[in-house]
């Protein structure tokens, strides 16, 4: 694709991300599609579309973290993966937002906030190198892999739909998480892990409520 090409295919990339359809289309059924809802208190029902939601803007962070490495990924091969990686995301995504028009929620209203952000530290770590870029992807999987499993620990026990989406999604991260690696990736600095902790903490935090 010539440049033009390209600022039209990431500008819609980032539209249909930020832009949720009525129904979003996912090239897997929902790990959630044959099971049945359950009766959830209101309170339940809050505290899950809370959860779902800042699951959701996670995310739509990974949309815009694989689409700012791909367009400044060196070779050839390593766009290839983050491009393969973001359409795996694009499931994640249809999953959560089914999930929160179930709960008669909606996605985060800070989420174009946090995928301008997430869009700009993906292209700082591709200009920094395939094997820095790798390594952000395989540090921020495994954080994400962690988070995920402390909302599962925090669902209701009865939620299976919900229950089975995260444990999915989580098992989807790991695998990215090991192919970055196996790509080349290295270890990133203690404070640059720290510095990304910090500011899922505060994703997490807003999201959950606004």
């Amino acid at each position: 694709m010539n440049i033009l090409d390209t600022l039209i295919y990431e500008v819609d990339s980032a539209l249909r991300t930020l832009f949720p359809p009525a129904k979003r289309m996912s090239t897997r059924p929902s790990p959630a599609e044959q099971l049945s809802d359950t009766q959830l208190t209101s309170k339940e029902k809050k505290h899950v579309a809370g959860l779902m939601r800042v699951n959701h803007a996670g995310e739509v962070c990974a949309q815009a973290l694989y689409q700012g490495q791909a367009l400044t990924a060196q070779l050839t091969h390593i766009k290839k993966q983050m491009s393969d990686a973001a359409a795996e995301e694009i499931d994640h995504l249809a999953w959560c937002e089914a999930r929160l028009t179930e709960l008669g929620s909606q996605p985060s209203r800070l989420n174009a906030f946090w995928y301008g952000g997430s869009l700009l530290l993906g292209a700082i770590a591709g200009l920094a190198g395939d094997k820095v870029s790798l390594g952000f992807v395989a540090e921020t999987e495994r954080q994400v892999s962690a988070h995920l499993q402390s909302h599962l620990d925090k669902l209701p026990i009865d939620d299976k739909k919900s229950q089975a989406i995260l444990s999915k999604m989580k098992e989807d991260e790991e695998q990215h998480a090991t192919a970055a690696l196996n790509a080349g990736a290295i270890e990133l600095p203690y404070l640059v892990k720290q510095l990304m902790g910090v500011v899922s903490k505060l994703m997490t935090r807003s999201s959950y409520y606004v």
